[in-house]
């Protein structure tokens, strides 16, 4: 069997210092991180609450831990979405949604085809 020769040059790539990274912009905002403001049971109800934060002219972000496009369906705890908002505006995003809202501790709902 023939041996064959080399087909291909390999190039290398040149390595040098990185140049610097410009400096950021003055009128972006300094943001230190994101804070969780909320956690909402889906992502309709999670849409709704970064409309609210928009109009009053904050950014947020949206984090779940589901794939919507694999699983469009979840049930109970899986469909939990945290709403993030830069560190700075996290009090006023929190003035804004106002104190959260649930059932209190052992208190029970009953279900709707139940008699009383």
């Amino acid at each position: 069997m023939p041996v064959m020769g080399r087909r291909a040059k390999v190039i290398r790539l040149p390595v040098g210092p990185r140049p610097p990274t410009p400096p950021p912009a003055h009128d972006a905002p300094a943001v230190s991180g994101l804070v969780e403001v909320c956690r909402c049971r889906d992502q309709g109800e999670a849409l709704v609450v970064r409309a609210l934060l928009d109009s009053e002219g904050i950014a947020s972000v949206l984090r779940g831990h589901l794939v919507q496009s694999l699983h469009p369906f979840s049930v109970g705890d899986q469909a939990e979405v945290t709403v993030l908002v830069p560190a700075p505006e996290g009090p006023r995003a929190r003035d804004i949604l106002g104190p959260p809202r649930g059932r209190p501790e052992g208190r029970r709902i009953p279900h709707p085809r139940s008699r009383p």
